[in-house]
């Protein structure tokens, strides 16, 4: 799939493709297109191959039509290879107008190919949006602000393309592109959870949607042997789990929903679920789905209706309470799946947080087992065989009563010594609290280490793999080593420094581009925030927050709700604004920890507040996929509940790292 031809519908010179009869190309079209075809859509073809056979008669170079983007589940209509440019059109027949939608579609579809095709990073690209029917144009040929060779979107009608394809050429003089080279140039994208996830339940592969660059670890390899324990686990009647651990924005969510597609038939021995305890990510995943389903459905002209499709998609991803609580009221019987896949399975209760809420909620009052414990047991019904696939984020345990993966290895220990384990090496990292259970596991047979089961690099910067560990030492106050990974990083990740929520949104606005999205995010402890009309305690909803447009207020793009870290982990953005508030304040002995009530700041003490306060700017941190502004505020000498002193030393800290202010 990464080859360019087995990419398009119809390739050809620009010479080869002006001397064929009208009719050969719309067959070739025809002949590859895999969906029923529309009338619409056949004459829409007719109509492109006339304006481009009147527009490219001066030319040379190469065509391609329906150029496939798996990322985005999308194709583009034309791509044009000329002199030393890659033209990316997107023709909207019959259109009067030029829809910001569409531009912003055409500017994703240019960015994917700048971003993620390594023979177009370096070379000009020019986004065109056609209007067929449109009575003005603005042809103005420039570049965006970055000043990467991506001109800013096109929009022009049918009669003036042309003369914007000879304008984009003057303005970017440089060496001819070599359509045999470019060709070759590999693909590799990096999808956010929510693309990768409409990408994988519509057929693509992982290795279509991924990065397989030699700096990470190919995801396909981790998928491979995980589907080899599962394969052994049927084949020999074992009953096995295996904890895939990695950076935050590795793949590891990537990894577990490309196993659940594989496995997606209900039919089948191998059947797969995929579970969070993650509310947010759930209901995000399950809406973003549902909706790109039926868009699907309705592209092809086929009859579909959303409750239909959202039950389906609610067996594919469920949460991990209702699975629980569905055990519980069916105390005998397995599950219909042999194999389970807990998504951020460090995040499960322990005994102390289960027993509360089955005796609060569901009127149990001996319930005395950890949500692991019990998780466990119930794969453990099966008498032939069973895997747990356990997914698991280092410092990502930000809620009262998430127990770590301690909690996993010890219910293993304590009632399943039968069962297989299956680790990486890395599971020993302080970071996932189970050093002491592994080093009491050292001789167990049971237990296979497979380095495989670790990812190492994050994968969701893909401009900059070293963002995750530059948190760490960030959080760790490392000042030496933060230093030295932001040289790394600065290049290709821009962070900058503030102490202005207005012009950090300004920031945000300026550097997003296309559809990429942004937004604020803040600590669910950030309650001094309201002058700065950052309401952490006003309700957001996380699906309109993560999947509404730039003219839905409750959305991300607006700037107004904000998310905490409960609302955006295990899901990322493109540009982040994170806003610091007194909640965690830097000084030279270490970290303080803050929680306010009523009218003031009370010391957090128990250490394990402490811990996820931490992890939850450790969440805070790493949403983003290409860039953020931290937002550290200067606080009001006449306020007692944020005077500069709370801030001040938090903000230098972050300067003398090396983080530019703006």
């Amino acid at each position: 799939m990464n080859s360019i031809s087995n990419r398009c519908w119809y390739s050809d010179t620009i010479k080869d493709f002006l001397s064929r009869n009208s009719n050969e190309i719309l067959g070739r079209l025809v002949s590859n297109n895999y969906f029923s075809l529309e009338t619409s859509q056949r004459n829409a073809w007719e109509e492109e191959i006339e304006i481009l056979k009147d527009t490219l008669a001066q030319y040379d170079g190469q065509i391609y039509y329906e150029f496939s983007v798996p990322r985005m589940g999308q194709r583009i209509d034309v791509v044009l290879l000329i002199q030393s440019v890659i033209f990316v059109l997107e023709f909207k027949v019959g259109e009067e107008d030029f829809k910001s939608y569409d531009i912003d579609q055409v500017v994703d579809y240019a960015l994917d190919l700048k971003n993620f095709h390594e023979t177009s990073h370096s070379l000009y690209i020019a986004p065109i949006l056609i209007a067929t029917k449109a009575k003005t144009s603005h042809s103005v040929v420039g570049f965006t602000p970055y000043d990467d060779k991506l001109l800013t979107p096109i929009r022009t009608s049918t009669d003036l393309l042309p003369q914007v394809i000879s304008s984009v050429l003057k303005f970017s003089e440089d060496l001819k592109i070599d359509p045999q080279l470019w060709e070759k140039g590999r693909y590799h994208p990096s999808p956010n959870i929510v693309e990768a996830a409409m990408a994988l339940y519509s057929g693509h592969n992982v290795a279509e949607i991924s990065r397989s660059d030699a700096s990470a670890i190919n995801l396909t390899q981790t998928t491979d042997c995980v589907s080899e324990i599962i394969e052994r686990s049927k084949s020999q009647n074992e009953k096995s789990i295996c904890f895939v651990t990695g950076v935050p924005g590795a793949g590891k969510t990537l990894i577990g929903l490309n196993i659940a597609t594989e496995h997606i038939d209900k039919e089948s021995e191998l059947y797969a679920v995929f579970l969070s305890g993650n509310g947010p990510l759930v209901a995000i995943l399950r809406e973003a789905l549902a909706r790109d389903k039926v868009h699907r459905a309705k592209s092809e002209r086929k009859k579909i209706r959303k409750g239909d499709v959202a039950r389906e998609v609610k067996m594919f991803i469920q949460n991990i309470h209702n699975f629980r609580d569905d055990r519980i009221a069916d105390k005998d019987r397995p599950p219909i799946e042999h194999v389970a896949i807990f998504d951020e399975a460090q995040r499960a209760w322990n005994i102390e947080q289960t027993s509360s809420f089955m005796k609060r909620k569901k009127n149990i009052r001996d319930f005395s087992q950890s949500e692991p414990e019990f998780l466990i047991s119930s794969m453990d019904r099966h008498k032939d065989w069973a895997v747990i696939v356990c997914l698991v984020g280092g410092g990502q345990e930000i809620n009262t009563g998430e127990a770590g993966i301690g909690a996993w290895i010890e219910a293993l220990n304590k009632s399943f010594p039968q069962w297989k384990i299956y680790v990486s090496p890395n599971l020993t990292d302080s970071e996932y609290n189970a050093q002491g259970l592994l080093e009491r596991n050292k001789q167990n047979e049971k237990v296979e280490y497979k380095d495989e089961l670790h990812l190492i690099v994050s994968m969701r910067s893909f401009r900059a793999e070293h963002v995750s560990l530059f948190v760490k030492n960030l959080l760790d106050r490392n000042l030496s080593e933060a230093k030295g990974v932001l040289t790394q990083v600065i290049g290709k990740y821009p962070i900058v420094l503030t102490r202005d929520v207005q012009k950090a949104r300004e920031w945000l606005k300026s550097h997003a581009r296309g559809s990429e999205r942004y937004g604020i995010i803040v600590s669910s402890q950030a309650e001094r925030l309201k002058p700065h009309s950052i309401f952490v305690k006003s309700p957001v909803d996380p699906v309109h927050w993560f999947l509404e447009g730039k003219n839905d207020t409750r959305s991300s793009y607006y700037l107004e709700d904000v998310a905490t870290e409960f609302h955006v982990q295990g899901l990322e953005l493109d540009w982040a604004c994170v806003t610091w508030d007194a909640d965690l304040r830097y000084s030279k002995k270490g970290w303080s920890h803050w929680s306010f009530r009523g009218d003031k700041w009370y010391h957090i003490i128990k250490a394990e507040r402490q811990r996820y306060l931490i992890n939850a700017y450790r969440v805070l941190l790493t949403r983003a996929r290409q860039g953020m502004v931290i937002v550290v505020p200067a606080g009001d000498k006449d306020d007692h509940t944020r005077p500069p002193e709370f801030y001040d030393e938090t903000f230098q800290y972050l300067l003398d790292i090396g983080i530019k202010e703006i």
